[in-house]
This record gives C-alpha cells, structure tokens and sequence, in this order.
C-alpha cells in the first residue's frame, strides 16, 4: 500500500481559488453591487465497485463549481460556473448582475453581518482543524481493498450466497469562501470509505445487509477484513424473520438509526421549516421537549471532526454552542436569512450543523436490550412517513423481537408509529457507544412506547 502523499498541492489550489475569488469580487464592485459573496471548490477522486471478485467501475473524478451572489441594495441574483477562462468569469458576475436588477427588493436579504465574521489567526489562517488526510493511492490498490473487504464478507459464513458488491471511495476537496466585507476562507478535507452489501437465502426468504467504514483518514477506515465479516454477521442474523405481534412496545432504536431521530428534530427547528410555519416545534425555544437529563451540544471545532469548521457557509464565526440543555430546547438552527425572517440572529450554522453530541445515561446496546423486557429492536427504517408539520411518525422497520431481555428472532415487514413531541418526551434511555460514520454522535436510544404493526 502505498502510504506517501505525493504531490500535495492543494495550498496552491487554495491561493488560484482565492485570487478567482476576489477578482469575482472586485468586479462585481466595479459593475455596482453594493454587496457580493464567491464560493469556489475543486474536488477530485477515486471510487470503484467491485462484485463477485469481479471488477465493474473504476471512476476517477475531478469536479470544480464556482458561485457568485451579488446584491443590489436588497436584490439578489447568482450564477454559476466551472469554467476557470477569464471570458466565462466575466460572464458569470455580468449575469448575476443582470439577475439582481430585475428582481425583487427583499427586505432580509444581503450578507451576515460583518461583525458576526470568523478572524483569522495572526499569520491569516484559521485553526487547522485536522480535516486534511490524502491518501493517493492507485486503482489497483483501491481493488484490492474492495475486493478483499468482499471475499471477507463471502467466506465468513457459509451461508452468505451472493453479493451486491463492495465499493472504496477516496476523495479530497478545497474550497474557498470568500464576501465583499473582506472576509475570506480557505478550508480543505479529505474522506475515504469501504464498505460490502450481501446476500443471503434464496427466493423470496432471500435477505441483504451491508456494512461499512467511513473517516477523514486512512486510520480512520476498519480493516477490510472485519467490514467484510461484520457486514456477514448482519446479513445472516436476517436469515427466516417473522413478524412481530401488533401493540404498544418499548422500542429500542440502534446506534446506526437513532441519529435519524437527532435528523427529525434539526429539520424542525431549522429556520426554513420555521419561518414558513412548516414545523411542529414552532415557537419551542425554552420548552422542555427530552426528559431533563437529555443534553445536545454543537462542537463545530472539534479537532479531526467529520463536520469541523471554523466559519459557516456564510463565513459567521463558529462555536461550542448547545441545543438542548436539561431536555429544553435552547435555540434553532439558523443561517442568516432565516434568521431576519424570524428576528433573530444567526447561530452559524448557514450550510448546516456541524459534530454534535447526544450525552448518555446509560450503558451499551447489550444491558439496553436486556434491560426492556419484551420489545423492538430496530436496526433498519425504511420509507418517509414523517410529517414535519404535525410531528407524526409512521415508518417501515426491520430489525429483531426481544423477549425476556433477550433477543428471539429477526423480524420485518414492520411498521412503528407515533407522534415526534412524544418520542421526544418518552426517551428513557441514550447508551454509551456511538457510530463513528456520522457527525451526530449518539448512542442507541430507547423509546418507552410506540404503535408496532406487525402481521402477529
């Protein structure tokens, strides 16, 4: 495996970035923008597929966007490019000119703040961060890794029949944003992945479950031995599910589908679902909505962090800043736009939230299990049965039916309902032990009652 980064030129891609940048802004000025904003990226990478030891893609990608967003007073208009040649810049600000002048005014629109913006350090960068971790290997080595990772998968268990493939992804981006108050930000990141979907049973008891590993560095990444078998052990623990009797039942959800419910309550108390009166959570800030030892914190500076930053989309400078506190609700989630249309001020996070965390009071996904009694384990959620406005809840769900603390057997062909507010309010329990692939860091989650549909 070849380990050495060779050829890392991604500052100087960052400096060609940053010159484009204030050229676009400089002549938006010039063309009598009061106010102007450039995000520029380049991205480039590795992925290939491979399936029953056979090679089916080898994709090398190399992708380049450029935005420009000019306003005119409180009239707005963009365009966009990837074309670096002097002539197609001039013509991309020239149209969002053209585009600003025959719009709208809006009364909230225009950049953040200039005071809100992030401050470089003393030698005009921003904190690294550890996001940048290149690993340029070659498409025989990225092979190699997927199809080990799968023959893994294949001969860990007789049972395993098939495969839908294994598939490795390396890929690293630079960007650059940079607004008409000066401010100008570089970042840069890396992110590689593995992982294996397989097959087994046949017919219509067939059944398919996948695992895999992501991360910001080759470290990062689970040996492709181990995906392989766990992705194995997944797929058979499937084998001759049932249905699971119709009622009211704790149900446990697993590490890998909890942050789903951290998804739910961020797109309600997102500034877009609430200036449109489009949230069940409206006018929530200070309420309790978890049980008092429930606790969400934002920890955008977080060092090696899948979502770590030092400014937002906007530039608005980044912090430690919590959510939900003692179960209450403490603010939203707000770029700067939604938050003049709401009276408000930006909480940073234009673009996004960035590594939270889910505190825990309880043990792992084991003493959990045992400690409910008789329920629902869920491992897989299917469908979007989620109706933001009045919160309620009703999903397709797999996973396995927990008798005497205990795990009994598979099921599927599930349906689990309730109402968003409630679940909320009835979590139990939050484990130890997190999924290391997302930047919601929480463990499994145990829900005291829910509707489960099943076919018993």
């Amino acid at each position: 495996m070849n380990d050495i980064v060779r050829n890392d030129d991604s500052h100087a891609r960052l400096d060609q970035l940053a010159g484009i940048s204030q050229r676009l802004l400089d002549r938006a000025r010039a063309l009598g923008a009061s106010q102007a904003e450039v995000s520029c990226s380049e991205e480039h990478g590795l992925n290939v597929s491979v399936r029953m030891g056979e090679v089916e893609t080898v994709e090398s990608t190399r992708d380049r966007g450029i935005a420009v967003t000019v306003y005119f007073g409180q009239r707005k208009g963009s365009a966009s490019t990837a074309d670096l040649h002097e002539a197609s810049l001039e013509a991309t600000v020239e149209q969002a000119c053209a585009i600003a002048r025959h719009t709208e005014d809006d009364p909230v629109a225009g950049l953040a703040d200039a005071a809100l913006m992030a401050r470089p350090l003393a030698d005009g960068t921003f904190p690294d961060l550890d996001t940048w971790h290149p690993w340029r290997l070659d498409a025989d080595e990225a092979i190699d890794l997927a199809l080990a990772c799968e023959a893994a998968g294949r001969e860990a268990d007789a049972r395993v029949s098939n495969s839908d493939g294994a598939s490795f992804g390396s890929g690293e981006s630079v960007s650059v944003y940079a607004n008409s108050h000066g401010f100008i930000g570089r970042e840069r990141e890396t992110q590689h992945s593995l992982g294996v979907a397989l097959i087994t049973g046949q017919g219509d008891a067939m059944q398919r479950d996948a695992w895999y590993s992501i991360g910001l560095a080759r470290e990062d990444l689970e040996a492709p031995a181990a995906i392989g078998r766990r992705a194995a052990e997944r797929t058979v623990a499937r084998l001759d599910p049932r249905s699971a009797p119709t009622g009211e039942y704790p149900v446990l959800f697993s590490t890998e589908v909890a942050r789903s419910l951290v998804g739910h309550l961020l797109n309600a108390v997102s500034g877009g679902a609430l200036y449109r009166r489009a949230s069940f959570l409206l006018d929530s800030v200070g309420t309790r909505l978890f049980p008092e030892w429930f606790a969400i914190g934002e920890h955008p500076l977080r060092r090696h962090g899948l979502r770590s930053t030092a400014f937002d989309a906007e530039g608005v400078a980044t912090r430690e800043n919590p959510l939900v506190v003692d179960g209450v609700l403490q603010r939203y989630v707000l770029g700067s736009y939604s938050a003049r249309k709401l009276g408000l001020q930006t909480t940073a996070n234009a673009g996004g939230v960035h590594n939270l965390d889910v505190a825990a009071n309880a043990g792992g996904l084991d003493e959990l299990v045992r400690g409910m009694g008789r329920g629902l384990l869920v491992t897989e959620l299917m469908g979007q049965g989620v109706n933001g406005v009045t919160g309620d809840y009703s999903r397709g769900a797999a996973g396995f039916w927990i008798e005497d603390g205990a795990i009994a057997y598979p099921v599927d062909e599930l349906t689990i309902a309730g109402n968003l507010r409630s679940m909320f309010a009835g979590i139990e329990a939050v484990g130890s032990g997190f999924d290391p692939r997302s930047h919601i860091r929480i463990g499994p989650v145990l829900v005291g009652r829910m509707t489960v549909a099943g076919g018993g």
